[in-house]
Protein backbone atom coordinates (compact mmCIF):
# COMPACT_ATOMS: atom_id res chain seq x y z
CA UNK A 1 0.00 0.00 0.00
CA UNK A 2 1.44 3.65 -0.94
CA UNK A 3 1.66 6.01 2.06
CA UNK A 4 -0.40 8.67 1.84
CA UNK A 5 0.96 12.28 1.78
CA UNK A 6 -0.92 15.63 2.10
CA UNK A 7 0.46 19.29 0.92
CA UNK A 8 -2.09 22.33 2.00
CA UNK A 9 -1.50 25.77 -0.10
CA UNK A 10 -4.56 27.61 -0.09
CA UNK A 11 -3.68 31.09 -1.52
CA UNK A 12 -2.80 33.47 -2.76
CA UNK A 13 -1.98 33.27 -6.24
CA UNK A 14 1.39 34.55 -5.82
CA UNK A 15 2.25 32.67 -2.61
CA UNK A 16 1.22 28.84 -5.01
CA UNK A 17 3.48 29.92 -8.03
CA UNK A 18 6.27 30.31 -5.25
CA UNK A 19 5.44 27.20 -3.89
CA UNK A 20 5.53 25.25 -7.06
CA UNK A 21 9.30 24.22 -6.33
CA UNK A 22 8.32 22.82 -2.89
CA UNK A 23 5.91 21.17 -4.43
CA UNK A 24 8.55 19.64 -7.01
CA UNK A 25 10.60 18.16 -3.93
CA UNK A 26 7.70 16.99 -2.29
CA UNK A 27 7.02 15.10 -5.41
CA UNK A 28 10.64 14.15 -6.01
CA UNK A 29 10.83 12.59 -2.09
CA UNK A 30 7.80 10.86 -1.80
CA UNK A 31 8.09 9.53 -5.53
CA UNK A 32 6.24 6.49 -4.63
CA UNK A 33 3.77 7.75 -2.36
CA UNK A 34 0.30 9.00 -2.99
CA UNK A 35 0.10 12.94 -2.38
CA UNK A 36 -3.06 15.10 -2.48
CA UNK A 37 -3.70 18.84 -2.43
CA UNK A 38 -5.66 20.68 -0.83
CA UNK A 39 -5.78 24.01 -2.10
CA UNK A 40 -8.63 26.97 -2.74
CA UNK A 41 -10.71 26.77 -6.48
CA UNK A 42 -9.24 29.23 -8.07
CA UNK A 43 -5.98 26.82 -7.92
CA UNK A 44 -7.43 23.64 -8.95
CA UNK A 45 -6.27 23.84 -12.74
CA UNK A 46 -2.74 24.81 -12.32
CA UNK A 47 -2.25 22.00 -9.84
CA UNK A 48 -3.88 19.71 -11.86
CA UNK A 49 -1.70 21.06 -15.05
CA UNK A 50 1.46 20.60 -12.82
CA UNK A 51 0.58 16.81 -12.43
CA UNK A 52 2.54 16.87 -9.32
CA UNK A 53 -0.09 15.68 -7.90
CA UNK A 54 -2.32 12.17 -7.73
CA UNK A 55 -5.44 14.05 -5.90
CA UNK A 56 -6.82 17.89 -5.78
CA UNK A 57 -9.15 18.76 -3.01
CA UNK A 58 -11.10 22.10 -2.58
CA UNK A 59 -10.50 23.54 0.74
CA UNK A 60 -14.07 25.42 1.16
CA UNK A 61 -13.14 27.62 4.15
CA UNK A 62 -15.46 26.67 6.51
CA UNK A 63 -16.72 30.05 8.87
CA UNK A 64 -16.31 29.79 12.50
CA UNK A 65 -19.91 28.64 13.24
CA UNK A 66 -20.29 26.44 10.48
CA UNK A 67 -20.35 23.55 12.40
CA UNK A 68 -21.49 20.63 10.22
CA UNK A 69 -18.86 22.01 7.55
CA UNK A 70 -16.12 21.68 9.99
CA UNK A 71 -17.12 17.74 10.76
CA UNK A 72 -17.26 17.22 7.08
CA UNK A 73 -13.69 18.46 6.37
CA UNK A 74 -12.90 16.33 9.79
CA UNK A 75 -14.29 13.28 7.70
CA UNK A 76 -12.47 13.87 4.37
CA UNK A 77 -8.94 14.98 5.78
CA UNK A 78 -9.48 11.56 8.31
CA UNK A 79 -10.52 9.39 5.13
CA UNK A 80 -7.08 10.34 3.67
CA UNK A 81 -5.08 8.20 6.12
CA UNK A 82 -2.01 10.43 5.52
CA UNK A 83 1.16 9.74 6.76
CA UNK A 84 2.71 13.03 6.89
CA UNK A 85 0.82 16.28 6.09
CA UNK A 86 3.36 19.73 4.62
CA UNK A 87 1.45 22.67 5.51
CA UNK A 88 2.72 24.91 3.36
CA UNK A 89 0.19 27.53 3.95
CA UNK A 90 1.06 27.62 7.61
CA UNK A 91 -1.55 30.27 8.67
CA UNK A 92 -3.87 30.02 11.85
CA UNK A 93 -6.26 27.92 9.44
CA UNK A 94 -4.13 25.52 8.47
CA UNK A 95 -2.00 24.87 11.58
CA UNK A 96 -5.71 24.86 13.20
CA UNK A 97 -6.24 21.72 10.75
CA UNK A 98 -3.92 19.63 12.50
CA UNK A 99 -6.40 19.53 15.35
CA UNK A 100 -8.49 17.85 13.31
CA UNK A 101 -7.10 14.46 12.84
CA UNK A 102 -7.24 14.09 16.46
CA UNK A 103 -7.74 11.17 18.54
CA UNK A 104 -8.25 9.09 15.52
CA UNK A 105 -5.02 9.62 13.55
CA UNK A 106 -1.13 11.74 14.37
CA UNK A 107 0.56 12.49 10.64
CA UNK A 108 3.42 13.54 10.37
CA UNK A 109 3.04 17.40 10.21
CA UNK A 110 5.21 19.89 8.64
CA UNK A 111 4.31 23.42 9.61
CA UNK A 112 4.04 25.70 12.67
CA UNK A 113 1.07 24.07 14.21
CA UNK A 114 1.59 23.32 17.90
CA UNK A 115 2.48 20.01 19.25
CA UNK A 116 3.68 18.97 15.44
CA UNK A 117 6.43 16.78 14.58
CA UNK A 118 8.38 18.86 11.87
CA UNK A 119 8.20 22.73 13.26
CA UNK A 120 9.49 24.90 11.49
CA UNK A 121 10.63 26.73 14.40
CA UNK A 122 13.04 29.54 13.36
CA UNK A 123 12.00 32.41 15.20
CA UNK A 124 13.14 34.79 12.78
CA UNK A 125 11.08 33.17 9.86
CA UNK A 126 8.59 35.67 9.47
CA UNK A 127 11.53 37.77 8.19
CA UNK A 128 12.20 35.25 5.71
CA UNK A 129 11.33 35.81 1.72
CA UNK A 130 8.49 33.13 1.41
CA UNK A 131 10.81 31.23 -1.05
CA UNK A 132 13.32 31.01 1.81
CA UNK A 133 10.81 30.00 4.45
CA UNK A 134 9.51 26.75 2.60
CA UNK A 135 13.07 25.75 1.45
CA UNK A 136 13.94 25.93 4.66
CA UNK A 137 11.00 24.45 6.40
CA UNK A 138 11.41 21.48 3.76
CA UNK A 139 14.91 20.71 5.30
CA UNK A 140 13.61 20.53 8.53
CA UNK A 141 11.18 17.74 7.07
CA UNK A 142 14.48 16.21 5.69
CA UNK A 143 13.76 17.70 1.96
CA UNK A 144 17.09 19.17 1.41
CA UNK A 145 17.02 20.24 -2.80
CA UNK A 146 14.60 22.66 -3.70
CA UNK A 147 15.00 24.49 -6.43
CA UNK A 148 12.47 27.54 -6.35
CA UNK A 149 12.06 27.68 -10.34
CA UNK A 150 11.55 24.25 -11.17
CA UNK A 151 9.00 22.37 -12.55
CA UNK A 152 7.24 25.42 -14.46
CA UNK A 153 7.26 23.98 -18.21
CA UNK A 154 3.70 23.85 -17.52
CA UNK A 155 2.43 26.73 -17.13
CA UNK A 156 1.83 27.26 -20.31
CA UNK A 157 -0.58 27.65 -22.66
CA UNK A 158 -1.75 28.45 -26.77
CA UNK A 159 -2.18 32.30 -26.91
CA UNK A 160 -2.84 32.62 -30.95
CA UNK A 161 -6.73 33.03 -30.62
CA UNK A 162 -5.96 36.58 -29.25
CA UNK A 163 -3.91 37.25 -32.75
CA UNK A 164 -1.67 39.58 -30.97
CA UNK A 165 1.64 41.63 -32.38
CA UNK A 166 4.92 40.12 -32.07
CA UNK A 167 6.30 42.33 -29.71
CA UNK A 168 4.21 42.84 -26.55
CA UNK A 169 3.99 44.65 -23.69
CA UNK A 170 2.01 42.92 -20.77
CA UNK A 171 0.30 46.12 -18.42
CA UNK A 172 -1.10 44.72 -15.15
CA UNK A 173 -2.77 47.38 -13.18
CA UNK A 174 -5.05 45.87 -10.83
CA UNK A 175 -4.46 44.26 -7.40
CA UNK A 176 -6.73 43.16 -4.33
CA UNK A 177 -9.76 45.75 -4.06
CA UNK A 178 -8.90 46.27 -0.79
CA UNK A 179 -5.94 47.00 -1.05
CA UNK A 180 -5.87 50.19 -3.45
CA UNK A 181 -2.92 51.87 -1.96
CA UNK A 182 -1.13 49.39 -3.58
CA UNK A 183 -1.97 50.76 -6.99
CA UNK A 184 0.16 52.42 -8.99
CA UNK A 185 -2.79 55.28 -10.70
CA UNK A 186 -4.41 54.35 -14.26
CA UNK A 187 -3.26 58.20 -15.64
CA UNK A 188 0.36 56.38 -15.28
CA UNK A 189 -0.37 52.93 -16.40
CA UNK A 190 -2.10 54.85 -19.47
CA UNK A 191 0.37 57.67 -20.13
CA UNK A 192 3.10 54.47 -19.67
CA UNK A 193 1.34 52.71 -22.32
CA UNK A 194 1.34 55.62 -24.79
CA UNK A 195 5.08 55.60 -24.47
CA UNK A 196 5.71 52.02 -25.12
CA UNK A 197 3.29 52.44 -27.96
CA UNK A 198 5.61 54.87 -29.43
CA UNK A 199 8.89 52.82 -28.57
CA UNK A 200 7.68 49.91 -30.95
CA UNK A 201 5.87 47.52 -27.90
CA UNK A 202 2.15 47.21 -28.79
CA UNK A 203 0.43 47.19 -25.18
CA UNK A 204 -1.72 43.94 -23.54
CA UNK A 205 -3.91 44.84 -20.76
CA UNK A 206 -4.54 42.18 -17.96
CA UNK A 207 -7.12 41.49 -15.24
CA UNK A 208 -9.82 39.97 -13.98
CA UNK A 209 -13.75 41.14 -13.90
CA UNK A 210 -13.39 43.20 -10.64
CA UNK A 211 -10.85 45.63 -12.80
CA UNK A 212 -12.83 46.25 -15.20
CA UNK A 213 -13.28 49.74 -15.28
CA UNK A 214 -9.54 50.17 -14.75
CA UNK A 215 -8.64 48.67 -17.58
CA UNK A 216 -11.52 50.09 -19.84
CA UNK A 217 -10.06 53.96 -18.44
CA UNK A 218 -6.58 52.87 -19.73
CA UNK A 219 -7.94 51.68 -22.79
CA UNK A 220 -9.62 54.70 -23.51
CA UNK A 221 -6.87 56.72 -22.79
CA UNK A 222 -4.45 54.44 -25.46
CA UNK A 223 -7.27 53.16 -27.83
CA UNK A 224 -4.52 51.18 -29.63
CA UNK A 225 -4.04 49.06 -26.31
CA UNK A 226 -5.43 45.25 -26.47
CA UNK A 227 -7.65 44.98 -23.97
CA UNK A 228 -7.51 41.38 -22.56
CA UNK A 229 -9.83 41.81 -19.08
CA UNK A 230 -11.36 38.69 -17.71
CA UNK A 231 -10.17 36.52 -21.34
CA UNK A 232 -7.42 34.66 -19.45
CA UNK A 233 -7.10 32.35 -17.75
CA UNK A 234 -4.03 32.08 -15.69
CA UNK A 235 -2.06 29.41 -17.75
CA UNK A 236 -2.96 31.90 -20.75
CA UNK A 237 -1.50 34.61 -19.26
CA UNK A 238 1.55 32.33 -18.18
CA UNK A 239 2.18 31.56 -22.27
CA UNK A 240 1.38 35.35 -23.18
CA UNK A 241 4.22 36.02 -20.53
CA UNK A 242 6.57 33.54 -22.51
CA UNK A 243 5.89 35.85 -25.63
CA UNK A 244 6.28 39.04 -24.37
CA UNK A 245 9.18 41.46 -24.18
CA UNK A 246 8.35 43.29 -21.26
CA UNK A 247 5.79 43.14 -18.21
CA UNK A 248 4.66 45.49 -15.77
CA UNK A 249 2.42 45.92 -13.26
CA UNK A 250 1.50 46.68 -9.04
CA UNK A 251 2.32 43.79 -6.49
CA UNK A 252 -0.34 41.34 -7.16
CA UNK A 253 -0.69 37.54 -7.98
CA UNK A 254 -0.41 37.73 -11.65
CA UNK A 255 3.36 39.42 -11.97
CA UNK A 256 4.21 36.26 -10.17
CA UNK A 257 2.91 34.07 -12.60
CA UNK A 258 4.99 36.36 -14.97
CA UNK A 259 8.29 36.76 -13.32
CA UNK A 260 8.42 32.89 -13.24
CA UNK A 261 7.68 32.64 -16.97
CA UNK A 262 11.04 34.65 -17.44
CA UNK A 263 9.54 37.74 -19.13
CA UNK A 264 11.35 41.05 -18.07
CA UNK A 265 9.42 42.18 -15.44
CA UNK A 266 8.98 45.63 -13.37
CA UNK A 267 7.21 45.51 -10.50
CA UNK A 268 5.83 48.45 -8.36
CA UNK A 269 5.75 48.86 -4.66
CA UNK A 270 5.00 51.39 -2.08
CA UNK A 271 5.38 51.19 1.96
CA UNK A 272 2.02 48.65 2.66
CA UNK A 273 4.68 45.25 0.71
CA UNK A 274 7.89 44.54 0.88
CA UNK A 275 9.63 42.54 -2.30
CA UNK A 276 12.78 41.49 0.31
CA UNK A 277 9.55 39.50 2.00
CA UNK A 278 7.12 38.40 -0.50
CA UNK A 279 9.32 40.17 -4.09
CA UNK A 280 8.54 38.41 -7.48
CA UNK A 281 11.61 35.65 -8.16
CA UNK A 282 12.41 35.41 -11.24
CA UNK A 283 15.57 35.33 -13.96
CA UNK A 284 14.40 39.26 -15.02
CA UNK A 285 13.17 41.02 -12.38
CA UNK A 286 13.14 44.68 -11.30
CA UNK A 287 11.69 45.78 -8.69
CA UNK A 288 10.69 49.84 -7.55
CA UNK A 289 9.40 50.92 -4.17
CA UNK A 290 9.14 54.33 -2.77
CA UNK A 291 7.29 55.64 0.29
CA UNK A 292 4.58 56.49 -2.05
CA UNK A 293 3.64 54.42 -4.46
CA UNK A 294 1.85 57.24 -6.40
CA UNK A 295 6.38 59.58 -6.91
CA UNK A 296 7.12 56.42 -8.91
CA UNK A 297 7.39 58.30 -12.22
CA UNK A 298 6.68 56.47 -15.77
CA UNK A 299 10.12 58.13 -16.67
CA UNK A 300 11.43 55.70 -14.05
CA UNK A 301 9.62 52.70 -14.86
CA UNK A 302 10.85 53.23 -18.18
CA UNK A 303 14.76 53.07 -17.50
CA UNK A 304 14.03 50.41 -15.41
CA UNK A 305 12.40 48.43 -18.08
CA UNK A 306 15.87 48.88 -20.45
CA UNK A 307 18.27 48.22 -17.48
Amino acid sequence: MLDKVLVIKLAALGDFIQAIGPFAAIRKHHSKSHITLLTSKPFVELAHASRLFDQVWVDEKPRVLAIGNWYALRRQLLSGVFKRVYDLQTSDRSSFYHHLFWPRQNPEWSGIASGCSHPHDNPRRNFMHTVERQAEQLRIAGIKNVDVLSSMEFLDAPVDQFALPRDIALLIPGGAMHRPEKRWPLEKFSELARQLLADGLSPVLLGGTSETKILEKIAANCPQARNLCGQTSLLQIAGLARHAMLSVGNDTGPMHLVAAMGCKTVVLYGPSSDPALCGQRGPNVTFIRKPYLNDITVEEVKEASIA
